[in-house]
């Protein structure tokens, strides 16, 4: 017992007379701008304003990962703003000085930097140098413990302008403890066609590279997970089958698991519940992952309908824009295929565009038997550019002479058609003309010819249109043909086109109505001479591994109206294929106060095709799983949901067309002239089915109901996921 109880004294006296051998240090905070002002610290310039922000300022991304109420943020004046936050001296006391950081990277003109004896001793700068990236600042740390005792300043510097020009920083601590993020780095031998990558939506977007044999081949910006993933994004590693490809990141917590998660296999994880998800649409496509938006490249070849799509395979939001890419032998049925066009370079992402068949070879790029496809598109670093495929789209070779047209202020979306009576190749592309008279005018869209898909010359210009043009030609009713152009809103006007000039013969008239119908394309090269269209269907989905679809295919006709030549959009023939059983209540007269017809039925995929006349009722009103679809007799509306549409009495009859999915619902009427689509994340356990009239008695001569399998089903008739029941 004598022995213990000098034990214990010894070390009371150990503890006593030496702490910090045995306890860390308290932290000394150097600055954690939490006040209105910036106290003691001197400022110069403009850029970072009179006191510490609350987070974002005007027209910048969200800012995250600062501590408490405040942070440097030298925003205050846009990039352009330029100027200089100092500290006053103090003394050096801890191993670290650890902080927050984050915003442009630009060593030299952007940083965070430590003085002593008046000299720069160490630097840090944000993580950004290209568009896209986040604006979240993450733990960097220096080791100073060869400073012990000295008296030091730190700077922050914002001499940057431009994209990215600004600095944010905060909490800077003087520690024993390091608090630095750190890069990480795994090499991999490829045995299987895909890399899994484990995601966190919401989490720390970090920079991930892929590089083989030295070669950066793949960049991109990426929520890793550093713990357990929501989802899994995949990349192809078939073109490096038995090669070592290196992954490097960024700015990874020590204790991060994000690194050793990313494994190899030949399909997604979870499979099983693959396009059975909540919130899938069951006939609209959307990527297995990642997000969607504008349909791109849109063309038929050798029995297959290609779909290629502005992609971000390794998140939920927008980013990283590659060309994803999916094909249809019927446009209902798809099959997702790998990336078809990835980045030129890091920050050179591949924005919207177009897709034909150089039947002639006018290029000279065919080799073997297959149709030689010619895509263009905008690499947001260089202009328009040409890549060509000689084996159905499943590999792209980009041109030498890329790119084939610059802009002087802004352009991007290049639409491709061949002009066959002057026999060349026409480029249709928006563009920002400052020349224009008239400032309307000054966006539109620019007219390119070409012999060979090479060399453009410019022709024309066309103002009043913004982003993703198309330009196509129709037959009307009486036999003539009719150029129609339209832009990313589906408004359009019809005139001619002479190979050079397109020449309105129309006001610009209102396409569909809704806000979330956008950036429509139509097929090049239809078997059948079918002018179809397909929009990005702005479907949001929370939670899911997926975002954002596509519309339904929709044919385009133009149709002579009293006020002149329209056109119509009518659901193509190809989706009765997803009818699984037909429910015909053949003609009857519903009046106010009748019972509900449909009572019977109850369903979720639902598509209702009636043709009646108003008469009396002022309205007809059908309610499709909590979705209201109503025609307004009296004044000849149409409303789905909170969107209004003009639909007049077709010869005194109404004839309307319902789709309804999981997230979302597309209403035809009057003959196609009124074109509703809306998206709905309509509720689960709501399958009741309706039709009412008020104010008099509305007569029928069509209504029938289908109910509709998944188009996930590869075309079968196995039971839809969610099958009607009769009640």
């Amino acid at each position: 017992m004598k022995f213990k109880r000098t034990l214990f004294a010894a070390f009371g006296l150990f503890i006593v007379a030496s702490p910090s051998a045995c306890f860390a240090r308290d932290d000394i905070v150097v600055a954690d701008f939490e006040g209105p002002t910036y106290g003691d610290w001197v400022v110069t310039g403009t850029a970072f304003g009179n006191g510490p922000t609350p987070g974002s300022l005007g027209g910048q991304m969200a800012v995250t990962g600062f501590m408490g109420k405040g942070l440097v943020n030298s925003y205050k004046g846009g990039d352009e703003a330029t100027g200089t936050l100092s500290s006053l001296p103090f003394t050096i006391e801890r191993k670290y000085l650890n902080f927050l950081i984050g915003g442009g990277k630009n060593a030299g003109q952007l940083a965070l930097r430590l003085l002593v004896d008046g000299k720069v001793v160490r630097s840090a700068t944000g993580p950004n140098d290209r568009p896209g990236g986040s604006e979240k600042l993450d733990w960097s740390s220096w080791d100073v413990s060869e400073y012990a005792g000295k008296k030091a300043a730190v700077t922050i510097v914002d001499e940057a302008t431009g994209g990215w020009g600004h600095i944010s920083v905060d909490n800077i601590t003087q520690s024993d403890t390091m608090k630095a993020t750190l890069p990480g780095e795994r090499e991999i031998t490829v045995t299987e066609p895909l890399l899994l990558l484990p995601i966190k939506n919401g989490g720390a977007k970090r920079v991930v590279t892929v590089s083989v044999g030295g070669k950066e081949l793949r960049h991109f910006d990426i929520e890793l997970a550093d713990g357990i993933p929501d989802w899994w994004a995949t990349l192809d590693l078939n073109l490096w089958k038995g090669q070592k490809i290196t992954v490097k990141t960024n700015a990874l917590p020590s204790d991060s698991q994000a690194l050793a998660q990313i494994t190899q296999g030949q399909t997604l994880p979870d499979t099983a519940t693959l396009y059975k998800e909540p919130l899938r649409g069951q006939f609209h496509f959307s990527s297995k992952v990642g997000w969607l938006n504008d349909p791109n490249g849109m063309v038929y070849s050798q029995g297959e309908y290609h779909l290629f799509y502005q992609h971000n395979p390794y998140g939920w939001a927008w980013g990283n824009m590659h060309w994803g890419h999916a094909v249809s032998p019927d446009m209902v049925h798809w099959t997702e295929l790998p990336v078809a066009i990835y980045p030129h370079a890091p920050g050179d992402d591949v924005f919207s565009g177009s897709a034909v068949v150089d039947k002639g070879n006018t290029a000279g790029w065919k080799k073997g038997a297959n149709d030689v496809l010619v895509a263009a598109f905008t690499s947001t670093g260089r202009g328009e550019c040409i890549a060509y495929s000689n084996d159905k789209g499943r590999t792209w070779t980009e041109y030498e002479g890329n790119p084939v047209v610059k802009h002087k202020v802004d352009g991007r979306d290049p639409r491709l058609l061949w002009h066959e009576p002057t026999h060349q190749w026409v480029m249709v592309v928006w563009d920002v003309d400052n020349s224009q008279p008239i400032p309307d005018d000054r966006g539109g869209i620019n007219f390119y010819t070409s012999p060979d898909l090479k060399t453009w010359t410019y022709q024309s210009h066309v103002g009043g249109y913004f982003e993703c043009p198309d330009l196509f030609e129709l037959p009307t009713e009486d036999g003539q043909k009719k150029w129609v152009l339209t832009a990313a809103s589906t408004d359009y006007r019809i005139g001619t086109f002479d190979g050079k000039k397109f020449v309105p013969e129309t006001p610009r008239l209102v396409g569909q109505q809704g806000r979330d119908y956008y950036a429509a394309q139509t097929f090049s090269n239809s078997p059948d001479g079918r002018r179809v269209q397909i929009a990005w269907f702005r479907t949001e989905t929370p939670g899911m591994p997926f975002n954002q679809s596509m519309s339904l295919p929709s044919e385009l006709k133009i149709k002579n109206m009293a006020e002149g030549p329209r056109l119509t959009w009518t659901p193509v023939t190809e989706l009765q294929s997803l009818r699984t059983q037909t429910h015909s209540l053949g003609a009857l007269s519903l009046s106010e106060g009748n019972p509900n017809p449909l009572a019977a039925l109850s369903g979720e995929l639902v598509e209702i095709r009636a043709d009646f006349e108003p008469r009396t009722a002022n309205e007809v009103t059908f309610n499709v799983r909590g979705v209201p679809v109503v025609y307004n007799a009296t004044r000849g509306e149409l409303r789905v949901g909170t969107e209004r549409a003009s639909a007049p009495l077709q010869n005194g009859k109404q004839q309307l067309t319902i789709y309804l999915d999981r997230t979302g619902i597309e209403v035809y009427a009057s003959d196609g002239s009124a074109f509703v689509p809306l998206p709905v994340n309509v509720k689960v356990d709501e399958h009741t089915l309706a039709v009412s009239a008020k104010g008099g008695t509305a007569k029928f001569s069509r209504l029938d109901v289908y109910e509709l399998s998944s188009s996930w089903n590869t075309g079968t008739r196995q039971n839809p996921t969610g099958d009607f029941t009769s009640r």
